[in-house]
């Protein structure tokens, strides 16, 4: 499950990239994306967010944004937020993190941080490189088929 603030720009293109490394490699995972507000419920993923994706070749039509519950952290593996804030945010939600399974995108690749977030700047680019690498990273965290 990725994380962001709305649902309708870095973690639908992490859910999206995510899904397309993993079927090129032949990994089977069950992939999905949400919020930590509710506040783009329902909503499309951002035009700008959607253009950047299919300018990889990569569809995300049929993805509306949802809110992050409970019942989320139960099912799915790995929680992987794109910044500290909403790591902070999900584990006063659920008063903590007792599983370890809330992580940030980035802390899987050589240089931990926080994915740039393009609402503000405008900078698709450079969080589509953020989230192209860290997806990889992930991936091969998941599968054990990084590099010894």
């Amino acid at each position: 499950m990725f994380v962001c603030l709305g649902n309708i720009c870095r973690s639908p293109m992490a859910e999206f990239i995510f899904k397309q490394i993993a079927a090129a490699r032949g990994g089977s995972f069950e992939v999905a994306s949400s919020a930590i507000s509710g506040e783009e419920a329902g909503n499309p993923v951002y035009p700008p967010a959607a253009e950047m994706l299919a300018g990889h070749s990569i569809s995300c039509k049929g993805k509306f944004a949802v809110k992050f519950t409970p019942e989320d952290y139960r099912h799915y593996d790995y929680i992987v937020c794109m910044e500290n804030r909403h790591i902070r945010c999900l584990e006063r939600m659920l008063g903590g993190d007792p599983l370890r399974k809330i992580s940030r995108l980035l802390d899987f690749t050589g240089h931990p941080g926080d994915i740039a977030d393009p609402w503000y700047s405008g900078d698709f680019v450079t969080a589509y490189n953020q989230i192209a690498e860290g997806c990889e990273a992930l991936y091969e965290y998941v599968t054990g088929s990084g590099k010894e």
